[in-house]
């Protein structure tokens, strides 16, 4: 590679974070809805037939925020995993827990970008998968290898529909085949209920009840784990 065509790289690089970091800024004000890639453009002293050579549409500029947010909130929660003890199944859980709560404080337009309201005419593509998945893989990841170490204590929720079976069969297949169906449901309700929690803290819908969250918030994610079957911490 020549000088040249690494000065157009490092140029291409600085240029699409110049414009991601606007665009954040235009949704902490306007909100996702009201993103525009010609104020971004304008704001930036761009043409916007210069931004639409990074950004074909507003739509592909959504994705590559979508895409980050996840991406920077799996490396927190992988992180705050990695620095507990593997065989702390409980406190691996918590941390993560407590990971999610505290990025999407610091980070709330990036977390309202991933889990607020849909944006009127936006459909995320297949690129958001696998970035959006690292987010159940690091929650899941205590409870299955926890299970596998026989630190998890088994389920009896009763039993499921057929249907009910085998899609969770299914997702145990792809993420932890020696899970049981009923132990997959168990994390999936746990996972709705951390960012249900987080959601409604974000949003205002504590304000009166059991704001500030923190004692309400340890104590569900402590149940949480007792609800898994995971060891009491």
């Amino acid at each position: 590679m020549n000088a040249s065509t690494t000065a157009r790289a490092v140029a291409r690089r600085e240029l699409t974070l110049a414009i991601t970091t606007e665009a954040r800024r235009q949704i902490a004000r306007h909100g996702a809805d009201g993103l525009s890639l010609r104020a971004v453009a304008r704001e930036l002293g761009m043409a916007s037939s210069a931004l639409y050579r990074y950004f074909p549409s507003r739509d592909d500029l959504l994705t590559a925020l979508i895409v980050e947010a996840y991406t920077a909130l799996g490396d927190v929660l992988e992180a705050a995993d990695a620095r507990v003890d593997r065989g702390d199944p409980t406190g691996r859980w918590l941390a993560v827990c407590r990971a999610a709560r505290d990025w999407a404080r610091r980070h709330p337009h990036e977390y309202a970008l991933l889990y607020g309201s849909p944006v009127p005419g936006y459909r995320a593509p297949r690129d958001t998968i696998d970035p959006a998945a690292r987010i159940p893989f690091a929650l899941f990841g205590p409870l299955r290898d926890g299970w596998r170490a026989g630190l998890v204590a088994s389920r009896d929720d009763g039993p499921l529909t057929p249907a009910l079976s085998r899609q969770l069969g299914g997702l145990a297949a792809d993420i932890a085949p020696d899970l049981p169906p009923v132990t997959i449901g168990a994390a999936i309700r746990a996972w709705i209920q951390l960012f249900g929690m987080i959601s409604f803290e974000l949003f205002g819908h504590l304000v009166g009840s059991v704001d500030p969250a923190d004692e309400f918030f340890d104590h569900e994610i402590i149940a949480m784990a007792a609800r898994l079957g995971l060891p009491t911490p």
